[in-house]
C-alpha cells in the first residue's frame, strides 16, 4: 500500500510539472516572433479622418522596422510626459550601453545626463540610437530589454498584432519585426494621442552642445503638406518611410518599406500620396520596382518571353497575402540567380551610393560626433 502510494505521490508531482511546463511554453510562444521577416517590400495608405486604405501591397508581410521603431519609443515618451513620470526639463543619465550605440548618435558619453528634449529631437531629426536608448532606460528602470517587453505590450494595445519589438532604437535583430499596416497604426495613433507633441515630427534642425544639426528626411522637405514621420534603414530591411501629409484639410498616412535606396523610397511615397490624394490608384509594380526586385528580370525579358513572364507574375501576385508570395518567390531567386554575375556591377554601383548618402548624413552631424564612431559601418543603420 505504501508502494502504491508513493507511486501516485510521484504522478501528481509529475503532473503538476506538466502543467508548468505548458504554462511556460505557452507563454515563451505569446512571446514570440509572429512570423519570420522576409525583408521584402511593401507600401500601404491610409484616410487619416475615414481610416480607409487607399493602397496596399504585402501590407501584412512581416518586416524589419529599422529605425521606424523610433517610433514607438516616442509615443511611450509623449505618454509618460502627459503623465507626468517625465518632463521635458528631465536630465537624463547616459549609460555605457546607450553611449556604445552606432552608427547613428547624438555622440553621448557615458556618465553625462541629456534632456529629454533633446533626446526626443535627437530621435527625429538624425535618428539618434543613443538618445532613443537613453529615454527607453530611463522608462524602464535602467534595462532596455525591459523597455522592449512595454514597447511590444503597447503595440498590442494600439492593435499592432503582427509586431514585436527587441530594442528602443530599431537598431538590427532578427526578431524585431512590423508590418506596413501595424505601422500605419502607430503613425495614426501618434497624431491622435499626441496633436499637441505631434509637430515635433516635422522638426528639420536642433542645436546641440553647440553644434547645428540637420535632418534627412528629404522629401518632408520638398513635398507640400508633408509634416512627417520618420525615416529607418538597415541593410536587412532596406529604405523605410512613413509620412504624413494634409492637402485642403485631407490628412493621408504612408507607409513603404524595402525601398532599394532612399531616392527609390522617397519617390514612391511622393507617388502614392500624390495619387492618394488624387483618387488614384497606384501600380503595385511601382512598388516592386522601388525595391529593385523585379529589375534585373524585367531587363533580361527582352531576350525569352519565359524570364518576362515570370518578372509580370511576380508583379502580378505583388499585393497578395504572403503565404501565397513565397511560392514565387523561389521563382524569383532562380531567376535572380541566373543573371547575377550580369548585374552584379550594377548591385555594387547601389551599394557604393548607399555608401556616399550615408557619409553625407554623417557629414551633416559630422560637426557633431555622430560620425565620431564606426563610420565604415554607417550603412548599417543610417536612418
Amino acid at each position: 500500500m505504501a508502494f502504491e502510494g508513493a507511486i501516485g505521490a510521484a504522478r501528481r508531482v509529475l503532473g503538476r510539472l506538466g502543467a508548468v511546463i505548458a504554462t511556460i511554453g505557452a507563454v515563451v510562444a505569446g512571446l514570440a516572433v509572429p512570423h519570420p521577416a522576409q525583408a521584402g517590400y511593401a507600401s500601404l495608405v491610409v484616410d487619416g479622418g475615414t481610416g480607409a486604405v487607399l493602397n496596399a501591397v504585402n501590407p501584412d508581410e512581416p518586416n524589419h522596422p529599422a529605425s521606424l521603431t523610433k517610433m514607438m519609443t516616442l509615443y511611450l515618451t509623449f505618454e509618460a510626459i502627459h503623465q507626468g513620470r517625465l518632463h521635458w526639463e528631465d536630465e537624463l543619465p547616459v549609460s555605457r550601453n546607450a553611449a556604445n550605440k552606432e552608427p547613428t548618435k547624438l555622440g553621448l558619453e557615458v556618465g553625462q545626463t541629456i534632456s529629454v528634449k533633446d533626446c526626443v529631437l535627437g530621435m527625429i531629426v538624425i535618428s539618434a540610437n543613443d538618445g532613443a536608448t537613453v529615454v527607453g532606460e530611463a522608462l524602464a528602470g535602467g534595462s532596455e530589454s525591459v523597455f522592449a517587453r512595454m514597447m511590444t505590450d503597447k503595440a498590442r494595445q494600439l492593435g499592432m498584432t503582427n509586431t514585436v519589438f527587441r530594442n528602443a532604437s530599431g537598431l538590427p535583430d532578427r526578431e524585431q519585426v512590423t508590418t506596413a499596416r501595424d505601422m500605419s497604426r502607430l503613425a495614426m495613433a501618434l497624431h491622435h494621442d499626441f496633436p499637441q507633441d505631434y509637430h515635433y515630427f516635422a522638426t528639420r534642425e536642433f542645436d546641440f552642445e553647440g553644434r547645428h544639426l540637420t535632418g534627412h528626411n528629404r522629401l518632408m522637405y520638398r513635398y507640400p503638406g508633408m509634416d512627417g514621420m520618420k525615416t529607418g534603414f538597415t541593410n536587412a530591411s532596406g529604405s523605410n518611410l512613413v509620412s504624413s501629409a494634409v492637402h485642403d484639410g485631407r490628412r493621408l498616412f504612408g507607409v513603404v518599406f524595402g525601398g532599394s535606396s532612399a531616392k527609390a523610397r522617397d519617390k514612391l511615397m511622393e507617388t502614392l500620396l500624390d495619387n492618394a490624394f488624387a483618387n488614384r490608384d497606384t501600380d503595385p509594380k511601382l512598388v516592386a520596382l522601388a525595391a529593385g526586385r523585379p529589375l534585373a528580370r524585367m531587363a533580361r525579358a527582352r531576350g525569352t518571353g519565359r524570364v518576362a513572364h515570370a518578372g509580370r507574375a511576380r508583379v502580378a501576385h505583388a499585393s497578395v497575402a504572403p503565404v501565397q508570395r513565397r511560392g514565387h518567390a523561389a521563382a524569383h531567386r532562380r531567376v535572380a540567380s541566373a543573371h547575377a554575375g550580369k548585374h552584379a556591377g550594377k548591385h555594387v554601383a547601389a551599394k557604393g551610393h548607399t555608401h556616399g548618402k550615408a557619409a553625407k548624413v554623417a557629414g551633416h552631424a559630422g560637426k557633431s560626433k555622430v560620425a565620431a564612431k564606426g563610420h565604415h559601418h554607417r550603412k548599417v543603420a543610417a536612418e
